[in-house]
């Protein structure tokens, strides 16, 4: 009897042990989610606030989202001001210490990064610069570079959460590498250094550094600023006298503008997935899935060579 009240005293303490219990993560973002699942593992059960189908600059906050944060052991997000609309009334209303502001488990992944489009402290940024991101363009994910340090951060987070598990998500995170490296020789076939493109919104600046192409204009004339017809005619022009290989877009944006541009100069639309899982019915898509698609999207245009230059 001794044995065996000996043996369920042992079992008890084991499952009732918080270091047995996975982290508790939450991610705002789609593609942070799939990250912080590769270098988690097992040792993380990761919830992620936005659905892929939403635009991601115009999200409300949401009962199910507070109910989320106030149970998180680690909030990871995007930064650079694309939250600003909805994740500060959450870390405040969750009244959750372990993510407030400037708390451990409180993970800003842009802090991990090497930011495009910095406006700089105290440049004047007013709404008739349009919906502009004074900190940095926040659309990093389309960067296979950027994506790999946000990996590398997380992995260093969540040792300082869980040392227990360090070696863990160390490993994870040398698989994580490991796969970047094959899938960028995969990538590295796209061919697209010296083709320039238009695109719809400022959302694939970081694809266009890290593949070697121009995007040499853009649909809205100001970021989150819908176009005249006046500016749309103009794009006209400068579309033909530079031989676009093709006008760039999202599906949360007007196609009619770009379907009035894309038949004005005969030029092609690639509607591109804008995040993990976007236009997807199963949304268990990873990151390198998402990159996949992205650069598959890209390369069935007609082929770049045959556009004259």
């Amino acid at each position: 009897m001794k044995r065996i009240i000996f043996m369920l005293s042992l079992l008890l303490f084991f499952t009732a042990t918080p270091a047995m219990a996975a982290l508790n993560v939450v991610a705002t973002l789609p593609r942070i989610g799939s990250v912080a699942r590769d270098i988690g593992g097992g040792r993380v059960e990761v919830k992620v606030l936005v659905r892929p189908s939403l635009d991601p600059h115009f999200i409300q906050p949401k009962p199910s989202m507070l109910l989320a944060v106030r149970r998180a052991d680690i909030l990871i997000y995007n930064g650079l001001g694309l939250e600003a609309g909805y994740l500060p009334i959450l870390i405040e209303s969750s009244r959750n210490r372990a993510i407030a502001t400037g708390r451990a488990g409180n993970i800003d992944a842009s802090r991990f990064l090497d930011i495009a489009e910095i406006i700089g402290a105290g440049a004047l940024v007013d709404r008739s610069m349009g919906d502009v991101h004074s900190e940095g363009n926040p659309h990093y994910h389309f960067s296979p570079g950027n994506v790999l340090r946000v990996a590398g951060g997380l992995a260093a987070a969540f040792a300082v959460a869980d040392p227990e598990n360090a070696a863990f998500f160390k490993d994870n995170l040398e698989a994580f590498k490991a796969k970047m490296v094959e899938k960028r020789k995969e990538w590295s076939g796209a061919s697209l250094k010296g083709n320039n493109f238009i695109a719809f919104h400022k959302l694939f600046e970081y694809l266009a550094r890290d593949f070697s192409f121009e995007i040499i204009g853009y649909i809205e004339p100001r970021p989150g600023v819908p176009p005249s017809s006046g500016y749309i005619q103009r794009l006209v022009g400068l579309t033909k006298d530079n031989h676009v290989a093709a006008i760039l877009t999202a599906s949360y944006y007007g196609r009619r503008q770009a379907r009035w541009l894309a038949r004005e100069t005969g030029t092609n639309i690639i509607d591109l997935p804008h995040d993990v899982g976007a236009g997807l019915t199963n949304t268990d898509e990873d990151w390198f899935e998402f990159m996949d698609r992205v650069i598959r999207a890209i390369r069935a245009i007609r082929p770049l060579s045959s556009l004259g230059r």
